[in-house]
C-alpha cells in the first residue's frame, strides 16, 4: 500500500515534466478529456446496452427520481440529497435521511451531475454503475429506508406508472425493484453539463479567461491531474492521505475501502457543491485546494496559487439541462401508506 502511495506522489509531483508545451496540448497530455460534442460519441458514454436510453425511460426515470413515495416516510426522494437545483448535491456536510438521521459515517452527498462518467459509484467504490447505485440509498435505513417489496408495491399500485413501464419496456415488463432503480439510472445518465472548460479542450482557446488559463496551468503543474483527470476530472479510486493526514479525518471515521482507497470526486460544478471532501469538513473551495496540496501532494499551495486554481475550477461550472418538475401520478387506495417509524 505504501508503495502505491509513493508511486502516486512521485507521479503527481513530476506531472509538470511530462506534459507537453502548449496549454491545450499539455492538458490533453495530462489526461484531461472534454465531454464529447458529437452526439454519437456522447451516447457511447451515457448509453447502456443492458438498459438502452429512450425518451419514455428518461421521462419515467425522472418521475421516479423526484417521487418521495419511493421512501418509507413518503417525504424523501432521490432529489432530496441530489438536488438538481443545488448542483446535484444537498448543500449540507452530511446526508440527512429517514427520521432526520445523519449519515452514520458523516458522508457528504456527491453530485449526481456527470456521475455517468465516474468509473465507480459511492465513496468506497462498491457500486459499478448508476443502476446499481440507485438501489442503495432507497433501502438504507439512514436514507430512504424503504424495503424492496414496499417500493415495488407502491409503484405497481399506481396504474399510470404501470402503463409508463409498459411504454418504456414493452407490455411484458416485470416491474421489479432492480428495474425501478435501473430506470432512475437511465435518467441520471442524461445529467451531463458541458462547460467553458470543455469548449477549451475542443480547441476554442478563448473559452477560458486569462485568469482561468493561469489556474489550469497551476492545476497541472502542482500535480492535481494525477487523480483529477479523464472526462469526470475524478471518479476513480485513489489512495487518500498520501503525504499528510487530512485535518478532519476523525469526522465520521470513514477511511475508505479495505485498501484505504477513496473515490476521487468529480471537479465538475465543484463551485456549486460545497462543502468538500467525503465528510463535508471544509466549506471553502480555496481551503479545499490548499488541503489537497498538503494531504495528497505534500506541498504548500500559496494563497495566490490557490486563488488561481479556484479561478480555473470556476470554469468547470457547466450548462445544466432545463428540468421541468414532473407532475407525479396520484396514489390509489392500494398504495401503501407512508410511515415515519
Amino acid at each position: 500500500m505504501r508503495f502505491i502511495q509513493n508511486v502516486l506522489l512521485v507521479t503527481a509531483l513530476s506531472t509538470t515534466f511530462v506534459c507537453a508545451n502548449s496549454l491545450l496540448e499539455e492538458a490533453k497530455s495530462c489526461g484531461l478529456e472534454p465531454i464529447p460534442e458529437n452526439i454519437d460519441e456522447l451516447l457511447s458514454y451515457i448509453n447502456d446496452k443492458n438498459d438502452p436510453i429512450n425518451y419514455q425511460k428518461i421521462e419515467l426515470g425522472k418521475k421516479l427520481y423526484f417521487d418521495p413515495r419511493l421512501s418509507k416516510s413518503g417525504i424523501i426522494s432521490c432529489n432530496t440529497c441530489h438536488n438538481l437545483a443545488l448542483g446535484g448535491a444537498d448543500g449540507v456536510d452530511a446526508a440527512i435521511g429517514h427520521k432526520w438521521t445523519k449519515n452514520p459515517s458523516h458522508l457528504n452527498s456527491p453530485t449526481v451531475y456527470n456521475s455517468v462518467f465516474n468509473q465507480i459509484q459511492f465513496w468506497d467504490g462498491r457500486s459499478p454503475h448508476l443502476a446499481d447505485q440507485a438501489q442503495g440509498p432507497i433501502q438504507a435505513d439512514a436514507e430512504m429506508a424503504a424495503p424492496k417489496e414496499l417500493v415495488v408495491e407502491r409503484v405497481t399500485s399506481i396504474p399510470q406508472y404501470v402503463e409508463e413501464f409498459k411504454k418504456a419496456y414493452g407490455n411484458n415488463v416485470k416491474i421489479t425493484f432492480e428495474q425501478i432503480a435501473s430506470v432512475i439510472g437511465v435518467f441520471e445518465r442524461t445529467l451531463v453539463t458541458p462547460s467553458p472548460y470543455d469548449d477549451f479542450l475542443h480547441g476554442k482557446t478563448n473559452a477560458l479567461s486569462a485568469k482561468e488559463k493561469v489556474g489550469l496551468e497551476l492545476f497541472m503543474e502542482k500535480g492535481c491531474t494525477a487523480c483529477h483527470n479523464g472526462i469526470a476530472l475524478g471518479g476513480t479510486m485513489q489512495p487518500f492521505q498520501v503525504a499528510e493526514k487530512y485535518k478532519f479525518i476523525s469526522l465520521g471515521g470513514f477511511v475508505g475501502d479495505k485498501d484505504g482507497m477513496v473515490k476521487t470526486p468529480t471537479l465538475r460544478n465543484i463551485a456549486q457543491t460545497a462543502p468538500y471532501f467525503h465528510n463535508g469538513g471544509i466549506w471553502s473551495l480555496k481551503d479545499a485546494v490548499k488541503e489537497m496540496g498538503s494531504v495528497q501532494l505534500g506541498i504548500d499551495i500559496s494563497d495566490k496559487d490557490a486563488d488561481s486554481i479556484v479561478d480555473f475550477l470556476q470554469s468547470l461550472t457547466g450548462k445544466k439541462l432545463v428540468i421541468t418538475y414532473p407532475m407525479l401520478p396520484a396514489s390509489t387506495d392500494k398504495t401503501p401508506k407512508p410511515s415515519a417509524d
